[in-house]
């Protein structure tokens, strides 16, 4: 998605899916304009798809498949299958170590299945709350490094998003960490492509003392290779992962525009007001995180002698946002509900402002600050 594509009318924009590079999130936090994800909606079929990675890297089904394939064209299967499995012999996954690089959905539900089917579990996430450590089994190792966690693995499964920038996580498995893998170690990438550095994983798997990869996304340098596993970005390509993500998308947006909630924004603070009375109007607004703006605001309200029922006020980094619920009937000031949207509108630093009335929100009015232009 390019910033052409969105229109001036946007008030929100939904992703299907926990992945936002695609989206131009921080000129849409510039705009004022909310961007949410899905996390979690998809986290059982990308689960699936890496336990289906754990046995691909552990045996080499792909290559005894072509291999009969082959010998299938030539009529010899039968005659060669007993001598020829020799060829591909592999190790089972039970007792072994895996290694679960970030614990949210995707990688909690992935140490859950591992220790189910009797693997050891080591895992490392400076970020890991409340909420996601009490879905980890109770046996799971925690590490204080990627370093210490992949140094005694025998299975390393990236679970962590792709962040560009300094101090991202573009090629965070470089040929640092990679120095720490065992010499057989598997590693399991179905989270981003551009989180393995691919030139120094080759020469690790160029040692050919079983290591493998298996990869959910496309790789210029290992495409072919003999110890690489590229799959098609299959990760969330299940009818019932795409179902989750959509409705998951559709409840948030609804939110959003019938009463102002955020939750899964990936640029927007979390904002969340109680139930408002149906005789009061509910305003948002969206502006710079900047001193002096919030007291400006409510100088609006003060002056159309509109007393302000609830009202909350979150920042998130540059943006900050206000959820007003006001009675319409204490005003005395003469001042009518579109002259009221535009004096807060083109206050200095607001970017945009909605008005929400009646039943879940039926009445709205969206209005925009675009370069000191009035939009509404």
């Amino acid at each position: 998605m390019k910033e052409e594509d969105v229109d001036v009318s946007v008030r929100a924009i939904a992703r299907c899916g926990a992945g936002t590079n695609n989206i131009p999130v921080d000129r849409m936090t510039e705009l004022g304009i909310p961007v949410f994800n899905t996390p979690g909606a998809n986290a059982n079929a990308v689960k699936e798809l890496i336990v289906c990675g754990l046995l691909l890297g552990s045996r080499r089904v792909i290559d005894g498949i072509n291999h009969m394939t082959s010998l299938g064209e030539q009529g010899l299967a039968k005659e060669r299958v007993e001598k020829d499995k020799a060829l591909f012999g592999g190790r089972e996954i039970k007792g072994k170590t895996l290694a679960v690089i970030g614990l949210g959905h995707i990688g909690a539900s992935t140490a859950r299945d591992a220790d189910a089917l009797g693997m050891d579990i080591v895992g490392y996430d400076p970020g890991l709350s409340i909420e996601a450590a009490l879905k980890l089994p109770r046996e799971i190792e925690l590490a204080d490094s990627i370093a210490s966690a992949v140094s005694r693995a025998d299975y390393i499964s990236l679970n962590i998003p792709y962040i560009k920038g300094e101090g991202g996580t573009h090629g965070i498995i470089g040929k640092d960490v990679i120095s720490h893998f065992k010499d057989d170690a598997v590693l399991l990438n179905f989270a981003r492509g551009e989180l393995v550095d691919s030139d120094a994983l080759k020469t690790f798997l160029d040692g050919d003392k079983g290591a493998r990869y298996v990869s959910d996304f496309p790789d210029d340098v290992l495409w072919n290779h003999e110890n690489a596993v590229v799959v098609p970005h299959l990760g969330a390509s299940t009818g019932e992962a795409e179902e989750n993500a959509a409705a998951m998308a559709a409840e948030t947006i609804r939110e959003y525009l019938e009463n102002g909630t955020i939750r899964n924004s990936v640029n927007f603070p979390d904002a969340s007001m109680p139930e408002r009375d149906e005789n009061t109007i509910r305003i948002t607004v969206v502006n710079k995180n900047m001193p002096g703006v919030l007291a400006e605001i409510t100088q609006v309200f003060a002056q159309g002698n509109l007393n302000i029922v609830q009202q909350i006020n979150h920042s998130r980094g540059d943006i900050a946002y206000n959820v007003v619920d006001i009675d319409p009937t204490t005003g005395g000031g003469g001042l009518e509900l579109h002259e009221l949207q535009k004096k807060v509108t083109m206050l200095e630093g607001v970017l945009s402002s909605r008005i929400l009335w009646g039943t879940a929100g039926a009445g709205t009015g969206y209005a925009r600050n675009i370069n000191g232009e009035y939009w509404v």
